[in-house]
């Protein structure tokens, strides 16, 4: 059940999607003074040696952070984002480790915002715990990440982001991500929720974006947006992940803006065959 490890898959083009439109809508809520807990349902060991056996195994950052890595013509947001990861490496002109979520909320929050981080994966948890060690306002907790919404909103400051990115490894994860939003949106109808979701030939995944999109639409304030990264095919069996996407319940309203301008270079960069494309829709907000 706990066999999925991220350090495998750092940096690669999932983590750049992800990643980007995380750390825009951090910049976001970050403009108003009012402290904001962001809640990390899964966390992971919150940061990444890409020197380690496990990245190495497969080396799927050199398709993804690899290829924005020695970039200086990126537009802003995406800038920004390698920015960050340039920032974890302290300046060094090598890639050498990839920052999760976790070590990019660190570079981002204020001094007031709150953290809360969950991980069920024994290894991890105490990485992620010394990590973080020091910074206040920030919560590491081994519990199900799926429970957290229950537990953390609404927020004392009345504003929060979340983001939700299990590993999809059971079937399960999917109908479990429909639950905590929809405990979550019950609970606080205002936060900002970032669902993460691999896109594959099955089902799952595209009946998860349609009920979202629903449960967005009956319980949010704002509406939903949702951006898709296409960059492979499907393998030779019809499978395997050919990109992945974000759905983000109650964006900032400028983030299709931002999406719409930098997604063209983000398929330029990252894609690895003809039909390499993107998806932006919004509905509300």
């Amino acid at each position: 059940m706990l066999a999925y490890r991220h350090a495998f898959h750092a940096g690669n083009h999932a983590d750049v999607l992800k990643h980007l439109v995380f750390t825009q809508v951090l910049r976001y809520m970050a403009l108003k003074d009012k402290p904001f807990t962001l809640v990390d349902t899964h966390a992971g060991a919150g940061a990444y040696s890409l020197d380690s056996k496990e990245a190495r195994k497969n080396a799927e950052y050199v398709d993804g952070i690899g290829r924005l890595w020695g970039r200086r013509d990126l537009p802003p947001a995406l800038s920004d984002y390698v920015a960050q990861v340039r920032q974890f490496n302290e300046g060094s002109t090598k890639l050498q480790a990839y920052p999760g979520s976790p070590v990019l909320a660190m570079q981002l929050l204020r001094a007031d915002d709150r953290l809360r981080l969950y991980e069920l994966h024994g290894s991890d948890v105490p990485l992620l715990a010394e990590l973080v060690a020091g910074r206040r306002e920030t919560g590491v907790m081994q519990i199900d990440g799926f429970t957290a919404l229950r537990a953390e909103l609404p927020p004392p400051s009345r504003r929060a982001v979340v983001l939700i990115d299990p590993s999809y490894e059971l079937k399960t994860d999917y109908g479990q991500v429909l639950a905590a939003v929809r405990e979550g949106l019950k609970r606080f109808p205002e936060a900002v929720i970032m669902v993460w979701y691999p896109q594959l030939q099955r089902l799952e995944p595209r009946d998860l974006v349609d009920r979202l999109k629903a449960t967005a639409l009956s319980q949010a304030k704002k509406g939903w947006l949702h951006v898709r990264l296409s960059v492979v095919p499907p393998d030779a069996s019809g499978f395997g992940l050919m990109g992945s996407g974000m759905l983000v319940i109650n964006p900032p309203h400028v983030l299709h803006g931002m999406l719409r301008a930098e997604m063209p270079v983000l398929v330029e960069a990252l894609g690895r065959h003809e039909g390499a494309t993107f998806l932006l829709e919004k509905h509300g907000g």
